[in-house]
């Protein structure tokens, strides 16, 4: 296989893999710009082999989007709306406890909730979601609010990061879900969301929390207009935060969707853009313990594949998932905990039912 993937002109790339030595940004770049998706996806499963072996996880989660409305407006969000819009919502609290009191006969152990940037919700809501969900289901793991959020709702409260999550956790916060990173390229929020948290403060509400005690997941939304060399910086911008806090646990690449977002004229991510930010995401973030293959975003036969192109995570059931569906998405909304554990036995790996912070809960 070597002398395959010195042909492709990656020798000198494996045999940094090979001796556990950390990629340099060159080294990204020339992994995006290569055509050999073989080679790239060979090196991907040997650091994922080294790192998790054979066990890829899922977990049995319930997503839940509290409101759509958003200050924001990104581009390449077909999500968010304008208070005024007629495709505006907003939930309760009591529609949220509904919500998942719904589901309380499923072993649903964590609650994924995001929402928009919104003008008027005051920050009690906030805190009274979290314990509204705790007062339902106490058990529960809470994964909210994006760093996007985050600093919103230290806006709202009026205080220092750091004071707000500590509110946040005393309410049920349990850890912080990935979005809202993007493209951390000052160019690409310029163009696509200059009116979004910019990603340098994105990055440090992250560190903040995992200072917290908080664990995060960091992501990235490629497949639009960004360069290579701006998803390497990404990536680099993500790896030197870790080296630092040591608290994202996974890095979860997002494939751009561009139906009904102001960016529609733009194509659908190929298979091979996604097995590629996938393999190189693994082989570049060295100190991230997992990559995950969101199949909501690339379907579940893509993150099947991707399980051997660096993923060691397929997610989870997810249950109602709305914010891609908009975008166009066709997967279904949720999934059943049965059919992840025979899309990763096919694929030659053990499924492990995890929680939110990787502890075994099922070895299948």
């Amino acid at each position: 296989m070597k002398e395959y993937i010195e042909q492709a002109g990656l020798g000198r790339i494996y045999d940094k893999v090979l001796a556990s030595e950390r990629l340099t940004v060159e080294d990204g770049l020339k992994l995006y710009n290569s055509p050999d998706i073989l080679a790239i996806g060979y090196m991907a499963n040997m650091v994922r082999n080294r790192l998790n072996g054979d066990n890829t996880y899922f977990i049995y989660n319930q997503h839940i989007n509290y409101s759509n409305i958003c200050t924001n407006l990104c581009k390449f969000c077909a999500f968010g709306r304008s208070k005024e819009s007629d495709l505006a919502y907003e939930m309760s609290v009591e529609d949220v406890k509904q919500k998942v009191r719904a589901r309380l006969d499923e072993p649903i152990t964590e609650i994924h909730m995001v929402g928009g940037i919104h003008p008027d919700l005051p920050f009690e809501y906030y805190l009274e979601l979290l314990r509204g969900i705790k007062e339902i289901k106490p058990s529960v793991h809470i994964q909210a609010f994006t760093c996007v959020e985050i600093a919103h709702l230290a806006n709202l409260a009026g205080k220092p990061i750091g004071e707000t999550l500590e509110i946040l956790k005393e309410a049920g916060l349990g850890s912080i879900p990935g979005g809202g990173a993007e493209v951390f390229s000052p160019r690409i929020r310029e163009l696509t969301c200059q009116d979004k948290l910019p990603g340098k403060d994105w990055l440090e509400v992250a560190k903040i929390a995992h200072r917290h005690g908080l664990h995060t997941n960091a992501t990235m939304l490629y497949g639009h207009i960004e360069t290579m060399e701006e998803r390497v910086e990404h990536l680099d911008a993500l790896r030197t935060a870790q080296d630092e806090t040591n608290g994202f646990l996974a890095f979860i690449p997002l494939a751009f969707h561009p139906k009904n977002t102001e960016m529609s004229s733009l194509s659908r991510t190929t298979g091979i853009d996604d097995l590629k930010n996938i393999a190189v995401a693994r082989l570049f973030l060295d100190n991230f313990p997992h990559v995950k293959a969101y199949w909501v975003m690339i379907g579940p036969k893509l993150a099947q594949i991707a399980l051997s192109y660096g993923a060691d995570d397929m997610d989870g059931t997810v249950k109602e998932e709305v914010i891609t569906h908009m975008a166009g998405a066709e997967t279904d909304q949720a999934i059943g905990s049965n059919t992840l554990i025979k899309l990763i036995k096919e694929a030659g790996r053990t499924p492990i039912e995890r929680d939110t912070l990787y502890n075994v809960i099922e070895t299948h």
